[in-house]
């Protein structure tokens, strides 16, 4: 069966790799150069002050040397292109304004306030790693890092604090695997790696640490998105993979990764095989990007036999362009198209390598974003649909529902446990609008109303999930669970700003 899966999956990352083009437009290979410092202005008698200082600020910057910054972090030779327009991308037309020859340094703030139409007494979110509380001032991430890059060698440590820390490590459940708690080590960390830069065919990166995976398209840094909430595409697949990521670019159109993980967005590993996966990305236009990401692995614990594939593609494309337009000014899609399934150890994904209760994945999202105002504002409209029946991919409810493992007692945190039952089905979808102010490349301020329906009981109700009063620690009474209903629809207020 073993090898039944990596044929496919070599199959998969082979027939990716072909869309790769071949460009001929001529690139310095050794992109992590240092650049050589201006001269020193010669400062003449009775100059200012003032100008003492910005002369010093600007060599320091070095910024004749940065006035196009490329993401040396990634090693991204796409370099010939505008790819600000992209969702799930840095928009930033000219990169940082504090990029140094060294080091760049990173700084986001992400701050939102949500209103559930269902009004839950606890005031808790179901189903999002974006939200967390309802009707509270959330900081939902404050970031602070930055790149290091000399004489090829290269680095990125990007530390969090914020909701995000504690909403996305408790979806792994590896570091319950052993000692040292990699729960707590890693939580305060979103991106940290280091590795070297290679002078072969348009570069190559070999970088070991934490990164962030991007399957599902959207950005795990709001600030790079076309709208605050995603869809469960995005939402219900990794944020960050903990391994080694080899980054080959043969053509300036053409990039392939190759990832050796330690499993789909866990700090540590369930049994003793690595997780592989690629990313292949071609861009044969400005206007136009194809991203194939693919992953296998062994993901379930105490099961070596249970197989997990996953394969997800997108397709983005500008179809309106006219930045310096007062009206329209700009108009692109991105569609998104994901399957995977679990097989084997007594599951049956599918039913094609094995019988047994089903676990599989099938997803898509779609979304149209409109800018106007000279890029200074935009529209976006989107939504897409879910099944995974086996629920391994679903964002499990919290609180008494919360269907994972206490360390302490050894059985599960809530009372009234999530059915993550192999077979167990879901289905659901959601529709969202989206209208997003950026004054500048710096800021946004975006508003979102968004709808999810789920055919079973998932998103929390008036009654919360927490106690019959909202509150940890009161008693639970009889008859009283949590209240889980299949719908709900909430206004999302984001600000987050970007230097």
């Amino acid at each position: 069966m073993i090898s039944k899966f990596l044929l496919g999956f070599l199959i998969l990352t082979a027939s990716s790799a072909a869309f790769a083009a071949t460009d001929s437009t001529a690139v310095d290979k050794n992109a992590m150069a240092s650049a050589v410092p201006a001269a020193h202005a010669k400062t003449a008698t009775g100059q200012t002050l003032k100008q003492m200082g910005r002369n010093f600020w600007d060599e320091f910057l070095d910024k004749k040397k940065h006035e196009k910054h490329v993401d040396t972090a990634t090693g991204d030779p796409f370099s010939q292109y505008d790819l600000t327009w992209l969702n799930g991308n840095d928009r930033r037309k000219n990169g940082s304004p504090f990029a140094g020859k060294y080091f760049t340094p990173i700084v986001m703030v992400d701050v939102n306030y949500t209103a559930s139409g269902a009004h839950p007494i606890d005031n808790t979110v179901v189903g999002s790693t974006a939200l967390a509380r309802n009707n509270e001032v959330e900081l939902s991430l404050a970031s602070l890092g930055g790149e290091f890059n000399y004489d090829n060698v290269r680095a990125k440590i990007q530390l969090q604090i914020g909701t995000r820390s504690t909403i996305v490590p408790r979806n792994d459940a590896s570091w319950t695997r052993g000692g040292y708690n990699l729960q707590d080590a890693y939580r305060y960390v979103s991106e940290a790696y280091g590795g070297y830069h290679f002078n072969a065919m348009h570069g190559i990166n070999v970088d070991a640490g934490i990164f962030m995976s991007y399957v599902g398209l959207f950005s795990y840094y709001g600030c790079e998105n076309w709208t605050y909430q995603p869809s469960y595409t995005s939402d219900n697949t990794p944020w960050f993979f903990n391994g080694v990521r080899i980054q080959m670019f043969p053509s300036m159109k053409y990039k392939q990764e190759i990832w050796i993980i330690n499993g789909w967005q866990t700090y540590g590993k369930f049994n003793n095989m690595p997780g592989l996966g690629s990313q292949s990305t071609w861009s044969p236009t400005e206007r136009t990007r194809f991203i194939s990401n693919n992953y296998f692995g062994t993901d379930v614990a105490n099961n070596p036999k249970c197989f997990r594939f996953h394969s997800d593609n997108s397709f983005l494309y500008r179809y309106y362009n006219n930045p310096g337009s007062k009206k329209v000014s700009k108009g692109a899609i991105s569609i998104t198209g994901d399957v995977g399934w679990q097989d084997g150890g007594g599951l049956g994904g599918f039913g094609v390598f094995a019988q047994g209760p089903q676990s599989n994945f099938l997803s898509w999202m779609f979304y149209n974003n409109l800018w106007f105002g000279k890029d200074h504002f935009s529209w976006c409209t989107g939504g897409g649909m879910i099944h995974n029946p086996g629920r391994y991919l679903v964002l499990a409810p919290t609180g008494q529902a919360d269907p994972n493992t206490n360390i302490q007692t050894g059985s599960t945190i809530g009372q009234f446990p999530y059915n993550l039952n192999p077979g167990s089905p879901f289905d659901a979808w959601d529709i969202s609008t989206s209208l997003s102010w950026m004054p500048n490349d710096f800021i946004t301020v975006t508003l979102q109303v968004i709808h999810r329906q789920a055919q079973e009981d998932y998103f929390a109700g008036p009654g919360g999930v927490t106690s019959p009063n909202g509150y940890e620690g009161t008693p639970v009474i009889p008859g009283w669970a949590p209240n889980l209903v299949k719908q709900e629809t909430r206004a999302i207020v984001a600000l987050m700003i970007r230097l």
